[in-house]
């Protein structure tokens, strides 16, 4: 099975530890970006996987397509050219102090990319799925275009389509993200989403829930997954769930609605070592499980398991294998070593 994400991947820069920017005289470098962690996920799962992006043909570009390389990722149909690799850096919370995010990716190779750099029907050939996320469009009115021929060339191709609204407000306002993803998402098969992007994109709110204060409503999640769902015809709708504690402590589970039946995942309390990615990794398991055949109920566990495990790694990508995510799912969450 075949499964292609197209996105941008950045140099991501953070200081040791828990030290914050002012305090760092040095910065360790890994790569990440929505899509590329979700291509990660899906090879180290042991499926075809492509990402596509595009970056520059000097040696910081090809690290990035390295960083990919070393795990199977199919970094063929990559388009080399222009000037920069996106950088972002990234500050670890802790305790009640929140993690930071700092963006330096204006004219990137992505951004200042054209349509007629990617061959979408040659890329879609033989492609059983498609992934993006609402932070590719977000760089500007092009590269929305750009996602807007891969969503019609994989629909043309019969691949499914998934996306996760990842809303970003340093990136668009509510207003273009909105104009922007209500033509994107009329193309998807599989929605992503958790309450405030769900809110912040399409206006949709879960009734009875306080986000600050880490209180959830079964029902209220409901009726956001079906609202989606009635939106837009999407197949299947999945809502993850997410009780901030501290930086360092959240409870994490999820929601996946296929039209009919509403299925809650377990809920996991996790002491955080690298939240980020932790969105990406859980699409990746449910594109996993849903090109699997797994029922609701077992796609949802499965996702929500590989995305509780990803909090636990350091970096944007989730190093972690199928018999792992499924010992995880299947109730072995002791963290006991194993010899």
């Amino acid at each position: 099975m075949k499964v292609v994400t197209f996105g941008e991947i950045m140099l991501r820069l953070a200081p040791e530890g828990y030290l914050r920017f002012t305090q760092a005289d040095k910065f360790g470098v890994v790569y990440g970006g929505g899509e590329a962690n979700v291509s990660v996920s899906l090879a180290n799962y042991g499926l075809d996987s492509a990402f596509v992006t595009k970056l520059p043909k000097h040696e910081i570009g090809q690290s990035a397509v390295n960083s990919l390389r070393r795990f199977g990722v199919d970094t063929s149909m990559i388009v080399r050219g222009g000037d920069r690799v996106g950088i972002y850096f990234n500050e670890k919370g802790a305790s009640q102090r929140p993690s930071k995010v700092i963006y330096d990716r204006a004219h990137s190779a992505i951004a200042e990319a054209s349509r007629e750099d990617f061959n979408w029907d040659e890329i879609f050939e033989g492609a059983d799925w498609f992934h993006f996320t609402g932070i590719t469009p977000a760089l500007n009115p092009t590269v929305a275009e750009i996602c807007l021929d891969a969503c019609k060339a994989a629909h043309a191709h019969g691949a499914k389509i998934s996306c996760d609204l990842n809303f970003r407000k340093k990136l668009w306002s509510r207003e273009q993200a909105r104009e922007t993803m209500t033509k994107l998402c009329e193309y998807v098969d599989v929605c992503i989403s958790n309450e405030e992007d769900a809110h912040d994109v399409f206006g949709i709110d879960a009734e009875n829930t306080d986000i600050a204060g880490g209180k959830l409503n079964h029902e209220g999640y409901k009726s956001v997954a079906r609202q989606l769902a009635e939106k837009f015809g999407f197949e299947k709708v999945a809502i993850t769930l997410r009780s901030s504690i501290s930086a360092n402590d959240n409870d994490w589970a999820a929601l996946l609605y296929d039209g009919k039946e509403y299925c809650f995942s377990k809920s996991y309390h996790m002491h955080i070592v690298d939240r980020v990615g932790g969105g990406d990794s859980f699409g990746g398991g449910l594109i996993y499980a849903c090109l699997n055949g797994y029922s609701t109920q077992d796609a949802v566990e499965f996702a929500v398991a590989a995305s509780c495990l990803k909090h636990s790694i350091e970096g944007d990508f989730n190093m972690v294998s199928v018999d792992e995510v499924k010992a995880l799912a299947g109730g072995n969450g002791t963290g006991r070593i194993q010899r």
